[in-house]
């Protein structure tokens, strides 16, 4: 695991050589190579240092953990499944390809290639669209929605006891709040911005 401080792997020694987030080493008098070097980073405290490690660690266990889940009772990886969750959720569930890479936060590569597996079980299948003829909607079953609608309660089950079962009432309003902060800021609008669903 890489560290984003110049010091130990807690954010607070003076040591040489450890590996920050970026890529670049940093030594006791914050000086960097490699990636970035000859800016100076703004390494951060312990306190940040152990929250920045607390969100990696749970976000990687958390996916690994509903990954296994999905894969275990539905078949599925948890990608698939949100992409199935995204159209059932639309309008008489169908959903432009360009939107539900938006809606994914994922890249059209990835959008198409999971959709063809998809369509390979009878779940999805994809349809020209009516509007666009250079566009096509992606298209959520009958099959597709039985397949959604049973392994939901184990994945919901899944996703409350590794999160809201373990936490109060105000920190889940509390996490929600942060974590739509950062998703707010790391896709402004109207930037132009190198964003998964325009690659």
């Amino acid at each position: 695991m890489t560290t984003a401080s110049s010091g130990s792997a807690a954010g607070t020694g003076g040591s040489t050589g450890n590996t920050d987030s970026t890529g670049g080493t940093g030594d006791a008098g914050g000086r960097t190579s490699g990636i970035g070097s000859g800016t100076q980073p703004r390494w951060l405290t312990a306190a940040e240092q152990d929250t920045w490690q607390a969100y990696v660690q749970g976000s990687t266990l958390l996916e690994d953990h509903l990954d296994r889940q999905l894969q275990r009772d539905a078949g599925m990886p948890h990608i698939y499944y949100a992409l199935m969750v995204y159209l059932a959720r639309a309008p008489r569930r169908r959903m432009r390809m360009t939107e539900l890479a938006r809606a994914a936060k994922i890249t059209r590569s990835r959008l198409s290639h999971a959709i063809a597996r998809l369509e390979k079980y009878g779940w999805v299948r994809r349809e020209d669209c009516p509007s666009d003829k250079r566009g096509q909607n992606a298209y959520l079953t009958d099959e597709g929605n039985e397949v959604l609608a049973r392994s939901a309660p184990e994945h919901v089950t899944a996703v409350r006891q590794a999160i809201f079962d373990r936490l109060t009432p105000e920190q889940v309003t509390q996490l929600g709040e942060i974590m739509w902060v950062i998703a707010k800021g790391l896709q402004p609008e109207g930037t132009g911005a190198d964003l998964p669903w325009r690659r």
